[in-house]
């Protein structure tokens, strides 16, 4: 039996049947993943719509649905991947490629939960409903052919956080600021650069070949460019005399060294420490990033409300 890691339940197998198909389907719809789909809320805050309790209450059902759309995706993805992930060192302790969770089972669910959560978002809002089946047919083209292709691949997965985006946008009605759009699409650039590097480190021999056309030094120096851009373009927005005018004053310039420390703390993670791989684990687990997260957000409402 293999040992149970409960800081990493998706990544390990758990020792009862019953409980355990259960907890394997849960942990191979990644929750702690989940928190990536915070990007759909950024339109709510910077629109200034927090304060509104009808725009509130959408963002959240839209945010509850497409978490709901992504561990389908998630289970669809170990679906696919079961036999690579079974020679990677860590992915293969993953409930699917474990035997834990059952194939059929595992399949069943990726498809009620995908056609559940896409039929409610259509009941949300058609528009919502719209950019949440052209996520799910992203995420699908990607499991298949775009992950194998060089630099493509790290350009679908920040499409995937765009979409999320354009999503928060239209179910609450709101126009989607190009800055919003250019910083999402470099953040995102830059954690998928990141992701790569990880990987490219720990991959096995025949687990996802095409990680061996890049190199750790062609991925510094994109992290490097992308991340000098994300900088500077968020700085840029913060000054932008749209920017100051819809929220009357330049409060928001305050936020730019934390932009730049949790850029850099991020880097420093991932070069000194090796971790980048899973951002959402850096970000739950490192406690000045999670400060920095902290003092970004009370910044930015103090900056906006």
């Amino acid at each position: 039996m293999l040992p149970v890691d409960a800081s990493a339940v998706e990544e390990r197998a758990v020792p009862t049947a019953a409980s355990g198909v259960a907890l394997g389907l849960l942990a191979s719809m990644r929750p702690r993943q989940w928190i990536k789909n915070a990007f759909l809320l950024a339109p709510l805050v910077f629109s200034r719509r927090g304060d509104a309790l009808g725009s509130v209450e959408r963002a959240l059902a839209a945010l509850g649905l497409f978490c709901l759309l992504a561990g389908s995706v998630y289970l669809f993805n170990d679906l696919v991947d079961r036999e690579r992930d079974q020679l990677h060192p860590v992915k293969r302790l993953r409930p699917i490629a474990s035997g834990l969770l059952p194939v059929r089972v595992a399949g069943a669910a990726a498809a009620l939960f995908a056609a559940g959560s896409l039929a409610l978002s259509f009941v949300l809002s058609p528009s919502f409903g719209g950019v949440a089946l052209a996520y799910l047919a992203l995420q699908i083209a990607y499991t298949f052919w775009v992950k194998h292709w060089v630099l493509l691949d790290v350009f679908a997965i920040a499409a995937g956080f765009v979409l999320r985006v354009v999503a928060g946008a239209l179910v609450i009605a709101v126009p989607i600021s190009n800055w919003l759009y250019l910083c999402t699409l470099l953040l995102a650039l830059f954690l998928a650069l990141g992701k790569r590097r990880a990987e490219l480190s720990e991959a096995s021999e025949g687990h996802r070949p095409s990680l061996a056309l890049y190199s750790v030094p062609l991925l510094d120096q994109l992290i490097g460019i992308v991340s000098a851009c994300t900088i500077l373009a968020y700085a840029l927005y913060t000054l932008a005399p749209e920017t100051t005018q819809k929220f009357g004053s330049d409060r928001l310039k305050f936020t730019v060294p934390c932009v730049m420390f949790g850029l850099f703390r991020y880097l420093f993670l991932v070069h000194r420490r090796g971790r980048g791989g899973a951002p959402e684990r850096v970000l739950l687990s490192d406690a000045p990033l999670l400060a920095c997260v902290g003092i970004f957000s009370a910044l930015v409402l103090w900056a906006i409300y």
